[in-house]
């Protein structure tokens, strides 16, 4: 044994900058997850891992007509052999291939529990049983055929397809969804009655637009049904850009129950949505009261779906109830179409629909001819040993003189009648009854046929017109296989907003919104009469106490120039001590709230900072759709105050933490959206501590040490210019409020 003399000093040591070796690195990476686990083939529509699954089942012999084995023994075979990765991964891809509501064409018969809509997972693999279906098997046809390119496996010890032959468009019947690094992709499922006849009009125009394949495959077909509602003109241009989205719709019907009295019946769910978790979130906005419009939520499922909504009373119109929980619910959503696939050299791709579809074609050609190429070597070597049969049969005495006599027989055939090797291998091969008289006619009928069949596998080869029509010929027997009713309806685009909003019926109700200083938020029903009443948390007291609807807005001011909005009716109930109101909204963690107020419709509020500016805001451009608030001031935020409109408040007191008081028409304050707004007040060092709006007929009033209101009759003597320095306030003013 040579022993080898380690590497000099170094000689292990690349020489590179970071940032080269990160990038080269995480490129490779990035490579690795698109072309091996995320992103699936143009021509079989498959990923690594359901490639080797059915390969490996196709190797185990186990086809339809077999008995089915243990999932256990296929994850093991394809773990070993094939797929270097763990178990769970495997199985998980099994399960998928085997579920009839994940699969538009399951391509696993699985035998055992294999979860369910609801959300439940499947039984472990040592209690499944599996086989492949007859779809599945249209996919593999010919791979024993030299169809496809093989690569070695992992480890070398045995060979893999590349593709498979893909007897029909599974890419597009049965959909994808991945996500690979920078890039994914989402591809629903369609009618593989349909998609044939795409490509049986790309066969015969090959000119034909996407307009045109859209009419015969007018969108998505999900395995668990729904309606779609999305545009044909959105539909046609996610299918020309290879990118868009169709909103997917349960499917519901009205269950008269007499007297006026009704009940919604959900019969089919949409795509991907799990039962369990629809009917949980249902509960949760009933409980939450964001669903004013429904009453109650059962499922009633056996085999068939049957999901029971409940009005809120009898007057509502079924429609409207929908239209609410569509907006609220999954029982409407939206599929993303993302056709990101590896093209037939293996480069990431945006692909529309005719695109799709005629690589697909393109490989079906492919393999059109690889087989036929394959066959034809098969019958030309059948030939060549019926030729060295024929001979025998013209020359039967001599070839049996020449067996019985001579030492060498086979040299003296090969000399005596000009035959090959492999020819008088054969012959001598040969038993005798084989050359009966009724043999010598079978051989010539089958050379004949054979005859017959590689002149008609020669001109096949020669033509691409008549390949095509082969492959034409192959996808009208695998429709006639595979044809299936529709099951996903396409209905008409829906105008959400020609729908009253369900807020609409919420029941106004007078209410208190009481807001703790720890945050914690309830609204107890009417007056709160006496504060002191109210019972907090320990070390925990009352903030805010706002007067309300349940069909108010609220608008919670934040130190960090943020206001949000909260739905008055959202609120938990006054009995207990609320909820925080953090969980409300995305409140930062090192924020204060500033103030609570009641949304007034065409109201106007006074925004101030601590840096000693401000501006006038309207209240309807404050008002926030999202979680995160919207951002009004720059700054942060010291008050947040509403300009008093009965009577008209008209002037702004200011007072800075120099204790010097400034007090100037309000009409000096500009009115905007959002900003920094103008200086209120000047100051040598410090900044603004508070500030208030008042009516000059009424005049200011202010907070002394004991929390007693005072009236300020003198207030005139402090008027001045908007950003004006002011002076000493009066005794004991320190803030208004």
């Amino acid at each position: 044994m040579t022993i080898h003399a380690p590497p000099p000093e170094g000689g292990r040591i690349i020489d590179e900058p970071m940032e080269t070796a990160l990038s080269r690195r995480y490129l490779a990476y990035a490579l690795s997850t698109i072309t091996n686990r995320a992103l699936p083939d143009v021509r079989d529509g498959f990923k690594p891992v359901h490639r080797r699954i059915l390969y490996a089942m196709h190797q185990m012999r186990l086809n339809p007509q077999a008995a089915a084995r243990k999932c256990a023994k296929v994850v093991g075979e394809v773990m070993g052999g094939y797929h270097p990765h763990g178990d769970a991964s495997i199985y998980e891809a099994l399960v998928r291939l085997a579920q009839d509501f994940a699969q538009r064409y399951p391509l696993v018969d699985g035998q055992g529990n294999f979860g369910n809509i609801d959300g439940d997972s499947a039984a472990a693999m040592r209690y499944t049983e599996c086989k492949l279906t007859p779809a599945a098997v249209l996919l593999l046809e010919g791979i024993d055929q030299d169809a496809v390119d093989f690569r070695p496996t992992y480890d070398d010890q045995d060979e893999e397809p590349v593709v498979l032959p893909a007897g029909f468009p599974n890419l597009l019947a049965n959909g994808s969804s991945g996500i690979a690094v920078g890039m994914a992709t989402s591809i629903p499922p369609h009618n593989v009655g349909e998609l044939i006849d795409a490509c049986q009009l790309l066969l015969e125009r090959p000119e034909a637009t996407t307009d045109e394949l859209v009419q015969l495959v007018p969108g998505p077909d999900f395995p668990t049904g729904g309606v779609a509602v999305e545009g044909r003109a959105a539909i046609l241009d996610a299918y020309e850009t290879g990118r868009g989205g169709v909103r997917l719709r349960a499917r519901w019907e009205t269950e008269d129950l007499g007297r006026g009295v009704w009940r919604i019946v959900v019969t089919e769910m949409p795509y991907q949505v799990q039962k369990s978790r629809l009917i949980e979130a249902l509960a949760d906005l009933i409980e939450q009261k964001k669903a004013p419009l429904l009453g109650d939520v059962r499922d009633e499922s056996a085999e068939d779906i049957r999901l029971i909504l409940e009005p809120k009373n009898r007057t509502i119109e079924p429609e409207m109830l929908m239209e609410s929980l569509f907006k609220l619910s999954d029982l409407e959503v939206r599929f993303p179409i993302n056709m990101n696939v590896l093209d037939a050299d293996g480069t990431p791709r945006v692909m529309g629909l005719k695109a799709c579809l005629k690589a697909f074609l393109d490989h079906r050609r492919e393999v059109l001819n690889r087989r036929s190429q394959w066959r034809i070597a098969r019958v030309e070597k059948r030939l060549h040993l019926l030729e060295g049969l024929r001979i025998v049969f013209l020359n039967l005495d001599e070839v049996i003189r020449i067996v019985r006599e001579e030492e060498q027989p086979k040299a003296v055939l090969i000399a005596r009648f000009g035959l090959t090797e492999v020819q008088a291998d054969f012959i001598l091969d040969t038993r005798l009854r084989q050359l009966a008289r009724l043999e010598e006619m079978t051989i010539e009928n089958e050379f004949k046929e054979l005859s017959e069949e590689l002149a008609n596998l020669k001109a096949l080869t020669s033509s691409e017109g008549k390949q095509w029509k082969a492959v034409s010929k192959e996808l009208e027997a695998v429709r006639k296989a595979l044809i299936s009713p529709r099951r996903t309806t396409m209905g008409e685009a829906v105008d959400a907003s020609a729908f009253v909003a369900p807020e609409a019926f919420i029941p106004r109700e007078a209410i208190t919104v009481i807001l703790s200083e720890r945050g914690w938020i309830r609204a107890a029903k009417g007056k709160v009469e006496d504060p002191s009443e109210l019972k907090f948390k320990e070390g925990d007291k009352l903030a805010y106490l706002v007067p309300a609807y349940t069909t108010d807005k609220l608008l919670v001011g934040a130190s960090d120039g943020r206001i949000f909005t909260i739905g008055a009716d959202k609120l938990a109930s006054g009995r207990g001590h609320g909820e925080p109101l953090r969980l409300m909204i995305d409140l930062d963690e090192k924020a204060e709230i500033i103030n609570l107020l009641a949304h007034q419709p065409g109201g106007k509020l006074l925004i101030a900072s601590k840096a000693g500016y401000g501006f006038i805001a309207p209240e309807d451009d404050t008002l926030a759709q999202k979680r995160g608030g919207k951002q009004v001031l720059n700054g942060e935020m010291l008050a947040m105050l509403r300009v008093p409109t009965s009577p008209m408040g008209d002037h702004v007191a200011t007072i800075g933490e120099n204790i010097k008081t400034l007090i100037f028409p309000l009409a000096e304050l500009p009115e905007m959206g959002r900003g920094k707004g103008v200086k209120l007040q000047s100051f040598k060092q410090g900044g603004l501590a508070d500030v208030t709006v008042f009516n000059a007929e009424q005049g200011p009033e202010w907070a002394d040490g004991g929390g007693r209101r005072r009236n300020w009759p003198d207030w005139k003597d402090w008027l001045g210019k908007r950003a004006g320095a002011g002076r000493q306030g009066p005794r004991g003013l320190r803030k208004f409020r």
